[in-house]
């Protein structure tokens, strides 16, 4: 008798693209939906990367948006248990008021979550406190991984650099941290057309070898990874806004036992085709 398959494992299976695995020396090996699934008791550490909510933008349907991401990512909470979630960048469209609206939707969440600025969140660092009990900068240890929170927008919506000051002794501080996750909205090189060189930035984060991945948003039409050195610079498409992909999602980050890190993207709605990156 054939073998019947778990709705909720073919569910998980079918919706799961551009799966990869990151071993520690900065080779990339693409996998299949079943390669991940039969890795799931090798986890260690697992969380979801989302971005460009841009919540309250003029014709677009910023409040369903927002209610399918946050229920697609509870529900995927439920099959398949995240130690958080992190919303990287231009949760809102430029009106600050819409600001404490979003943090009540994404309040929602069922599992920790936090926050980066992007460029059209465009509040002042005061303001941010006040709404999110969190500085612009700041870090959280979750198990034994450091994920660090930058900020890379102005108020004004300008694209600026991290704090490379505050990102060093963050750095420093937590050198015998096996792993470190960093989130900027903003990439840091002109991979893309909306990008900036911050040529510094390169320069030190390539004396941290616990860096096990970068995560940015602002690009909403990117879905991939850029390699620089061993690090994987990683992009999630966009989760609202009026461009970009056709599809929106988020991407899961799974840390295994060995320090592989496996991330792939999960789509809400349609199958994605798949993406090789080479090793």
């Amino acid at each position: 008798m054939k073998k019947q398959v778990d709705p909720s494992r073919r569910k998980f299976i079918q919706q799961i693209s551009f799966a990869s695995a990151i071993f520690l020396g900065g080779n990339i090996q693409s996998l299949s939906a079943q390669d991940v699934e039969a890795m799931k008791k090798k986890v260690s550490l697992r969380f979801v990367v989302a971005s460009d909510a841009h919540y309250g933008q003029p014709d677009t349907p910023y409040e369903a948006m927002m209610d399918t991401m946050i229920q697609k990512i509870n529900g995927f909470h439920q099959a398949n248990a995240l130690d958080f979630c992190v919303i990287n960048g231009d949760i809102i469209h430029n009106e600050k008021n819409f600001m404490a609206q979003a943090k009540q939707k994404l309040d929602q969440f069922t599992m920790p979550y936090f926050v980066t600025r992007g460029n059209h969140d465009m509040v002042s660092p005061a303001f941010w406190q006040n709404i999110w009990g969190t500085p612009l900068n700041h870090q959280v240890k979750v198990k034994k991984s450091l994920v660090l929170l930058g900020d890379t927008a102005t108020e004004e919506g300008k694209y600026v650099s991290p704090d490379l000051e505050w990102l060093q002794t963050q750095l420093d501080a937590h050198k015998n941290t096996k792993n470190i996750f960093l989130f900027l909205h903003i990439p840091q090189a002109k991979w893309t057309k909306n990008g900036i060189e911050t040529p510094a930035f390169f320069e030190l984060i390539k004396n941290y070898p616990n860096i096990r991945a970068v995560f940015h948003g602002h690009e909403h039409d990117q879905d991939g990874v850029q390699m620089v050195g061993n690090v994987p610079f990683l992009f999630d498409s966009h989760i609202g806004g009026s461009w970009g992909t056709p599809h929106k999602g988020f991407r899961v980050v799974e840390l295994l036992n060995d320090g592989t890190v496996i991330t792939y993207l999960m789509n809400p709605t349609d199958k994605l085709i798949e993406l090789s990156y080479p090793a």
